[in-house]
């Protein structure tokens, strides 16, 4: 007989079965995810529900957490220090070569009201990092599992994955920050997805996220945004 604390009861079995598939049970789940995301109780406070439920599903599916891209680094330090270095690169890059050139405004006219904003720092700071966490589960670790095991896991799977999600992720921002936002969330979508896609990890993406958000808060609370915005092109 096997020890009591590895015997699954045959409910919870076909639960975790149906969890994983896409009848009825699975399509609630996945619009359940993807229809929740982030509920803004006060200005730029977010509680990260649609990625909670992630973590939840993954653990009632029984689906191992390297799936969904939650695979513990080798070094968290070099990882940090990556993720860092990457993310903010990055944020500059597209402010001063990639969104000039796509006719973008120098300023975020969505957030400019954060220009020197002392009052609300704290809670955009928190909306920085929990964006990192939230969004990189959601548009990376659940859309690729799900699109993995729908389409497959080979190369051209992997290609119309990154595509897909990263559209999503453009799309996701529209409402808020418009045709510019979603412009930079595709592409910072196709970057991510496609690290995601080749490393399968999401600490440093979360991190670099989190960077590059936090960068551009940066940009925006010192009011240098122009600045940056004409480093290359006057």
């Amino acid at each position: 007989m096997e020890p009591e604390s590895s015997v699954q009861a045959p409910g919870s079995d076909r639960l975790a079965a149906q969890l994983r598939g896409f009848g009825p049970i699975g399509i609630l789940a996945i619009l359940l995810i993807l229809f929740t995301g982030n509920i803004e109780v006060a200005p730029f406070v977010y509680l990260p529900i649609g990625a909670t439920l992630v973590l939840v599903w993954a653990r009632r599916s029984r689906t191992p957490w390297r799936e969904i891209g939650y695979v513990r680094p080798r070094s968290w330090p070099r990882t940090l220090a990556v993720g860092i270095v990457f993310g903010a690169a990055f944020k500059v890059a597209m402010k001063a070569v990639v969104m000039p050139l796509l006719g973008a405004d120098p300023v975020n006219r969505t957030y400019h009201f954060l220009a020197g904003n002392r009052a609300l720092l704290p809670a955009a700071i928190y909306a920085m990092l929990n964006a990192g966490f939230s969004e990189e589960t959601m548009f990376r670790g659940f859309a690729f599992e799900r699109l993995g095991r729908l389409l497959g896991r080979g190369a051209p799977a992997r290609r119309v994955t990154v595509l897909v999600t990263s559209a999503w992720f453009g799309l996701a921002h529209y409402q808020s920050q418009g045709l510019a936002g979603t412009e930079q969330a595709t592409i910072t979508g196709l970057a991510w997805g496609t690290i995601f896609a080749v490393t399968g990890r999401l600490p440093m993406l979360m991190i670099a996220h989190a960077a590059f958000d936090l960068t551009a808060l940066a940009m925006i609370y010192g009011n240098f945004e122009t600045r940056v915005a004409h480093l290359i092109f006057r």
